[in-house]
């Protein structure tokens, strides 16, 4: 049996109040800092970044995005570049070449563990090599081997994403600099470790020169464009396409992120198709957009289904804003609307078998319910999901939402997507995932299966802000019971498979492929306020436009995701192998595929030897040196004496463990474990936590010396190991000593 040691013994600060800034806002790009640790090499001169070119393709809501990044080696050693490169949570990177003179590396797409040996064994070979890595959704890792002195590097690459708009509004978003955190550097025999990029003190404006040209093309009408950001020229070519570029005075403004708004209206339901063949491939992407104002005559009867998680892990501000957001909701509805609440936790209990009417005697009985409950309890969720598959619907014109509201400390089986995707078809799923440490993977996850959205709150504060945001998302549906079918078109494998009902928020995406030419017609139809809607979109009028090349890694993409949701919670190798193969297939960097580029005509450094360096990046605009409670910079770091009130102390070394899972644990329980409380953890000092781990996550034993751990502490440290996809393997311990002196400081530098 396998055993591995984690010993906490060194000093590691974290900020509470910082750890989570970006997650309750409605962009999501790079995430907040937890530590930085500084580099073996930070005498060597860095790699400067001279230039970087953006060039960006917006078609409909899909962007395809070319980054041209142009370096150079000022040092008189050859050197290994590591850097980071910063995406949208979207992004769905295809393409990477490196340019050295005339001498042109194109990346290819392999398994990740072939990708890293290949470029290990190039670079101790003395040859030009590239290696990218997905680290996170959003984070990518670089590592250029054998940059000669005097060596001037281009690096290009291609990515694509499509965008979701808010009322209407499509915000394109390229982050110019990652915020510090942990990046992955593959070294022999997959030793993997983290280092930190190093930065500019704060206020100092990069060197580096910024450019970005962005091309609008729609198949509906723009009714406004911007950046929100910059200063920025914009021209129109017609009423469908625009051409933004950066104005000269924002040349280097490489430090905060670019954000380009556009939006589009109507005064019906329009749509819009887009075509692409590939080989012998062929694809297509349909939209359909609400109209650009929503009167209430528009409006659909509606049906909401909340469903309550009341368990002890909800007690307090959870359980305060689920109150609030099903009061806020339900005093809303119209006479005509339904509603039903289902609370669970070890049970459930739903407040009638039938939907009611949303009149005001029915609406003071919910609110006597809502006043009863406290937080209690164990928490089961699949019991109460499968009971809202026997309740009766009470018409079938009504859209029906089921909004499912947790903090997600909850030990359910991927069984739960299977549950939404196959007996839950009729209904949009959305999550409000609410407290300090909700487990994305679950709310996201649900919601995307259930065609729905997801919206997090994890602080008291936000709270009214984040509940407003998704009353007005999902209050207003405007066509629901939505099909699609084809007239002399013939499509197939289509992404998502069941609709969702319109939104007046959301728009709606349809992926897909098909054989033959593209003529025929798409027939969109369902039920609006007004009656039955029936839309012809006319294919003869769609253009096959090889500028629409991204919708052939969209659909993939999509493919991937939809796997990956599946995969989060429970690893299955027939999924990775289906990831994998899309990856591979379609050229696109996954959790398993990675991008790498090695120049084997020629040998330029004969002896292998290269010193690993960092590009030094700006800090974003705003952002502080103390940020993360380090003063940084390529002199060296230095730990401030700011110590906010949030702040507390775990310390943290790692030893007896594979490299790779010790940086998920330093990760894991020095980022995640604040929640348990200061109490809880100063309960722990001097004792061993055992984790022994299972097939099955609900059969992870947790114990602290040799006694089982409470049930929610339990499930909370199973959701914190699938957060950062921790291998299970059954019958491997994890021990954790936690060493005295582990204590709340008031004074973290020992000052």
């Amino acid at each position: 049996m396998k055993v591995n040691y984690v010993l906490f013994s060194a000093m590691l600060l974290i900020s509470v109040v910082n750890s989570h800034a970006q997650e309750d806002g409605p962009r999501e790009n790079t995430q907040s800092p937890y530590f930085l640790i500084e580099g073996e090499h930070s005498s060597i001169e860095h790699l400067p970044l001279l230039s970087t070119r953006v060039d960006v393709s917006l078609v409909g809501p899909v962007a395809d995005v070319r980054v041209e990044q142009v370096y150079k080696n000022n040092g008189k050693i050859p050197i290994e570049a590591i850097y980071i490169f910063p995406a949208s949570t979207r992004a769905a990177v295809y393409d990477m070449q490196m340019i050295v003179g005339e001498r042109t590396i194109r990346a290819e797409i392999q398994d990740k563990n072939k990708a890293r040996e290949k470029y290990r064994k190039a670079r101790e070979e003395g040859k030009r090599a590239s290696l990218l890595e997905q680290e996170r959704a959003n984070v990518f890792s670089m590592q250029v081997a054998n940059v000669m002195p005097g060596d001037v590097v281009q690096v290009v690459i291609r990515y694509n994403e499509y965008i979701i708009p808010e009322n209407q509004t499509y915000s394109f978003l390229y982050p110019t600099t990652v915020g510090p955190r942990y990046v992955s550097s593959a070294a022999e025999e997959n030793n993997t470790a983290f280092t930190a990029n190093l930065y500019m003190q704060e206020g100092d404006m990069p060197s580096s020169l910024f450019d970005i040209i962005v091309n609008v093309n729609m198949a509906i009408p723009i009714s406004h464009a911007a950046s929100t950001s910059h200063s920025i020229n914009l021209a129109f070519k017609d009423k469908n396409q625009a051409v933004a570029r950066l104005a000269t005075e924002e040349r280097h403004a490489g430090n905060r992120d670019f954000i380009f708004d556009y939006k589009v209206s109507g005064g019906e339901i329009e749509s819009g198709t887009w075509l692409y063949e590939h080989n012998d491939e062929k694809f297509f992407l349909t939209t359909i957009e609400p109209p650009a104002s929503i009167g209430q005559n528009q409006v659909l009867p509606r049906e909401y289904i909340f469903v309550i998680d009341v368990s002890g892990s909800m007690h307090g501000f959870p359980l305060a804003t689920s109150k609030t957001l099903i009061r806020n909701l339900v005093s809303r509805l119209r006479p005509d609307d339904y509603f039903n609440m289902l609370l669970f936790a070890g049970d459930n209990k739903l407040l009638s078998d039938s939907s009611l009417p949303a009149t005001k005697e029915n609406v003071a009985l919910a609110f006597r319910l809502l006043d009863e409950i406290d937080g209690g309890g164990g928490t089961e969720l699949l019991p109460a999901l499968k009971r809202l598959h026997h309740l009766p619907k009470e018409c079938a014109e009504l859209s029906r939402s089921i909004v499912i509201v947790t903090d997600g400390y909850i030990s359910v089986e991927p069984e739960v997507f299977d549950l939404i995707d196959k007996s839950l078809r009729d209904a949009n799923v959305f999550a409000f995932g609410i407290g300090s440490g909700v487990n994305r993977l679950l709310i996201e996850g649900m919601a995307h299966v259930g065609r729905g959205e997801a919206f997090i709150v994890t602080k008291p504060e936000l709270a009214k802000e984040a509940c407003d945001r998704f009353i007005k998302y999902i209050e207003r549906p405007v066509l629901s019971n939505i099909k699609v079918s084809f007239e002399g078109f013939d499509a197939y494998d289509m992404v998502p498979a069941n609709l969702p009902d319109l939104m007046a928020e959301r728009p709606i995406y349809i992926f897909g492929k098909y054989r033959g030419l593209a003529k025929g017609q798409i027939v969109l139809s369902g039920d609006r306020a007004q009656g039955r809607y029936v839309y012809h979109q006319v294919l003869n009028e769609a253009v096959v436009d090889s500028a629409n090349m991204a919708i052939r890694y969209l659909w993939a993409r999509e493919k991937i995701r939809w796997n990956q949701d599946f995969n989060q919670l429970s690893s299955d190798p027939n999924r990775v192998a289906k990831i994998s193969a899309l990856g591979l297939k379609y050229n696109l960097l996954t959790d398993y595929t990675s991008f790498v580029a090695v120049e084997e005509t020629e040998i330029i450094n004969p002896d292998g030897m290269v010193a690993s360096v960092k590009q030094v990046l700006p800090l974003p605009q705003g952002v502080s040196n103390y940020a993360i409670g380090f003063d940084m910079s390529a002199e060296g770091v230095s730990h401030l004496n700011l110590i906010p009130d949030s702040i507390f102390v775990v310390p943290v070394v790692l030893s007896e463990i594979e490299s790779d899972k010790k940086l998920i644990i330093e990760e894991v329980f020095s980022y995640d474990m604040h929640v348990w409380g200061h109490d809880v953890l100063a309960e722990f000092e001097g004792k061993i936590m055992e984790i022994t781990l299972a097939e099955k996550i609900s059969d992870i034993i947790v114990t602290v010396d040799a006694v089982p751990v409470t049930e929610m502490r339990r499930r909370y440290t199973m959701l914190l190991l699938l957060r950062l996809k921790w291998e299970l393997v059954a019958g491997e311990k994890l021990r954790i000593h936690f060493q005295s002196g582990l204590h709340i400081a008031d004074d973290p530098c020992g000052c």
